[in-house]
């Protein structure tokens, strides 16, 4: 059988990935954190990834930010291959492609330096020339002028956030990742930092990726992906034409606006997961057979029953 080859997405893609599995080794037993997740995200798309705890938003995040591989797969950046890169042009890949933020400030930010300090070394690491005129540029994008000289001992939860994802951002990456970057703040500090995110791709261009469990994150975000026992099993969309719709509460997941439908995702070999109470609803679980029928423009999935063959 020839080997297949993987072509470069389009040029409008930033992250393709295809059928990621990820299997970690924990004293001597093997546990799969991703079981063939796809997921395609657009340049300049602001997106959020959530799902159950050990779901594998984390994992997912970590290898987009380099940080880790997957066992197999694929995984497209930037129209690059980033599984066949040596380690100088990963190194290189984490200093100029992508930004993170992490949950914690002391993991953002260096407590002796200033807010403004903070932000311009990484550009003192990488050579970044006019770091002067960068640092007041995402001062003031993240309306943090004001507290420019100020350690982080003494910005408030949500400005230390926001010094964070300047950090991020100085290099100029074309992706900003952010794990959990509202977990430790309260609701409205959350709103402020979620509106900052997306003022941030929509004047900078940057892909934005945030994983949360943050119940505003609706509000703020137009397509929400979630990943269900490593797969990325269903999005939620915000309606266009202002139609509305309900949702029943996702297992440990906030319950959503009335201004979204969930699609579920087809992974390349036009398998789907089917949510786990509507499953429930039907009296169907996983290993079940079911059956199912097309009907016009429609796919139907019905239960077997008991005395059929």
């Amino acid at each position: 059988m020839p080997k297949q080859i993987l072509l470069a997405p389009p040029e409008t893609v930033m992250i393709r990935c295809d059928n990621l599995v990820k299997i970690y080794k924990k004293k001597g037993v093997e546990v799969m954190a991703l079981q063939g997740l796809d997921l395609t995200v657009n340049r300049g798309e602001f997106i959020g990834i959530i799902g159950a705890s050990g779901s594998g938003k984390s994992t997912l995040l970590n290898m987009l930010g380099g940080l880790d591989k997957p066992s197999a797969g694929s995984l497209f950046v930037g129209g690059r291959d980033i599984l066949k890169f040596s380690q100088p042009e990963l190194t290189e890949y984490k200093r100029k492609t992508v930004g993170f933020v992490w949950q914690s400030s002391a993991r953002n930010l260096i407590p002796y330096l200033t807010a403004s300090q903070n932000i311009e070394l990484p550009m003192l690491i990488s050579g970044f020339q006019n770091r002067k005129r960068r640092v007041g540029e995402m001062l003031e994008l993240l309306d943090l002028s004001h507290r420019k000289n100020s350690l982080p001992a003494e910005l408030s939860g949500g400005e230390q956030q926001r010094a964070a994802i300047g950090t991020a951002l100085a290099g100029n990456p074309k992706m900003l990742l952010a794990d959990e970057p509202t977990g430790s703040v309260d609701s409205k500090t959350a709103a402020n930092i979620l509106e900052a995110f997306r003022r941030i791709s929509r004047e900078t261009g940057v892909t934005v990726i945030i994983v949360t469990h943050d119940v505003n994150l609706s509000k703020a975000i137009d397509r929400v992906v979630n990943i269900r026992d490593g797969k990325t099993s269903s999005e939620f969309i915000r309606r266009k034409n202002g139609e509305t719709v309900s949702f029943s509460e996702l297992p440990e997941m906030p319950i959503f606006a009335q201004d979204r439908e969930e699609l579920i995702v087809l992974d390349r070999a036009g398998r789907l997961q089917l949510p786990k109470e509507y499953m429930a609803s039907l009296g169907i679980k996983g290993g079940d057979k079911v059956k199912i029928e097309l009907e016009q423009d429609k796919i139907v999935i019905l239960p077997k029953k008991e005395n059929s063959l």
